[in-house]
């Protein structure tokens, strides 16, 4: 069988011819194996036929699988030949012919440079590509974290109001200052709560002098 890919016919055909002509040749091979076991049928129905015949069934197959080899070795030179002529003549495409899925290519001719250059070109847009996705998804999990801080600011803001509500009704004022007034009481507690762990620190530490 032939080694040359035929890439350029397996297109045009849309098989590759050395598979065409692998099957062929296996068909061709069935059928002389089955006209082989028909002959062979044939002559065991003529020997019985002849009164005292010794000749055996074994021995017929003997004779009929030398001449099965012998068939077979002629069969396959002459079908390397005919293979030879039909991959040349018949399943070949002429370097001359164009598909006319390639005539883009006779309108815009390519030299290997200008199609490396298409190629380097093509894996950056690649990578451009995979690295904008990336990057899509990167914002897409970052408004979603977004929409739940917001979820959850809308509801302080919520407690704010209902607070500031509570506070109207009970004659508390602006709700603002009351809680920046809290705010300024809560860090002079603070403050005296430190003053007075100092003094407490410091009378401790007076102590264990004395």
């Amino acid at each position: 069988m032939s080694v040359d890919p035929m890439a350029y016919e397996a297109q045009f055909f849309g098989f590759t011819p050395q598979t065409c002509m692998l099957r062929v040749y296996i068909a061709f091979q069935d059928y002389l194996f089955e006209m082989m076991l028909v002959v062979e049928g044939v002559m065991l129905k003529k020997l019985d036929a002849i009164p005292g015949c010794k000749v055996s069934p074994s021995e017929v197959r003997k004779c009929t699988e030398k001449f099965l080899v012998f068939m077979k070795e002629h069969f396959d030179k002459l079908f390397a030949k005919m293979e030879e002529m039909l991959l040349q003549l018949v399943l070949h495409v002429p370097k001359n012919v164009l598909l006319p899925e390639d005539r883009v290519q006779e309108q815009y001719p390519c030299s290997e440079e200008e199609f490396q250059a298409l190629q380097d070109e093509l894996r950056q847009l690649q990578q451009q590509c995979r690295a904008e996705a990336a990057l899509e998804q990167a914002l897409r999990a970052e408004l979603e974290e977004q929409k739940v801080v917001t979820a959850e600011l809308e509801k302080i803001l919520q407690c704010f109001e209902a607070v500031e509500s509570i506070c109207r009704e009970h004659g508390a004022g602006n709700f603002k200052e009351s809680f920046a007034l809290l705010t300024q009481n809560s860090k002079k507690l603070q403050d005296v709560l430190k003053d007075v762990e100092e003094k407490r620190k410091k009378m401790m530490q007076h102590d264990q002098l004395i």
